[in-house]
């Protein structure tokens, strides 16, 4: 237990149970579905339908522990500057409740089982995997020197849509590159939406942000023009694919929530900024590929 407690920290009453919960609050393990239904996607559209249970199996694992590795790191490379910001100063590995050399152990396991999952699906997917981790832990350490960090940020999640896609045809193609954008935009408008909470702490300990940098109004302007962006290279997608109608009704549902979701967050108004960013984004990568999925045979 001393071993334990050196490792992790003290979890009062929890226990065991209690250690196995903090490691996933540290990395917001639920978050996974923002990405993880975009590489079902690209996964989908590359199978024309379901894949192999192999394929299906191997992209989830590598899907789940890049995620898990880059969180990881993000708490990490961050811990002094979450100490430092009001809102995330009570995440786990600044209060103390998890120390860095276990979440190091984490991100380390994590790193294992994407190779491994790589090396599982096929060639291609294994030769690309260093270039895929080069920005899983590179683009933390954006926001230091450039506001462009939100679509780095977009256009990191965006790998999960494009490995769907080379899982299962070992190939690239105008399908998944699209997507790949259409991941980016969206990635990065609701990254600037939640930008605007850290302002004065971005000013304050000279971070980069579009919102810090040009203002919450124009973070907000550039958050729907990137929104936008989203519908239409999702409907490019949908017109080389060939979908059907499911996907079309789908994209509309989108659209709505998409709009919803710039319209309920104003400059001068960010009260309802969590229910844009947690809600209404996890709905939209569901629907986006329940409807895809669909519409390849309707």
């Amino acid at each position: 237990m001393p071993n334990e407690q050196k490792i992790f920290g003290t979890f009062g009453k929890f226990g065991r149970f209690g250690t196995f919960g903090i490691l996933l609050d540290n990395i917001k393990f639920e978050h996974t579905i923002f990405a993880l239904p975009f590489a079902y996607l690209g996964m989908v559209l590359a199978a024309r339908g379901l894949p192999t249970w192999h394929q299906f199996v191997w992209i989830t694992v590598a899907m789940v522990s890049a995620r898990t590795l880059a969180m990881s790191l993000n708490r990490l490379i961050d811990r002094e500057l979450d100490a430092r910001n009001p809102r995330t100063m009570h995440r786990p590995l600044p209060r103390g409740a998890i120390s860095a050399r276990a979440v190091f152990a984490i991100s380390f396991v994590s790193f294992a089982l994407f190779e491994f999952a790589a090396w599982q699906l096929n060639e291609l997917c294994f030769a690309l995997s260093p270039l895929a981790l080069i920005f899983l832990v590179g683009y933390h350490y954006t926001k230091r020197f450039t506001w462009l960090c939100h679509w780095i940020l977009g256009f990191t999640d965006g790998i999960a849509a494009a490995g769907g896609w080379i899982a299962v045809r070992a190939s690239f193609d105008v399908i998944p590159l699209v997507l790949w954008f259409a991941v980016t935009v969206w990635i990065a408008g609701f990254d600037l939406i939640y930008a605007c909470q850290d302002v004065d702490v971005d000013r304050r300990d000279g971070l980069y942000s579009v919102p810090a940098r040009f203002g919450i109004a124009t973070a907000l302007t550039l958050a729907r023009v990137n929104h936008a962006l989203t519908v239409l290279a999702l409907a490019l997608v949908g017109i080389i694919a060939q979908l059907g109608i499911a996907f079309w009704l789908g994209l509309v549902v989108v659209a709505i929530l998409l709009a919803y979701e710039n319209a309920i967050v104003k400059p001068n108004d960010l009260s309802r900024l969590n229910l844009a960013f947690f809600n209404v984004n996890g709905y939209i990568s569901v629907i986006v590929f329940v409807s895809a999925l669909l519409g390849i045979h309707f």
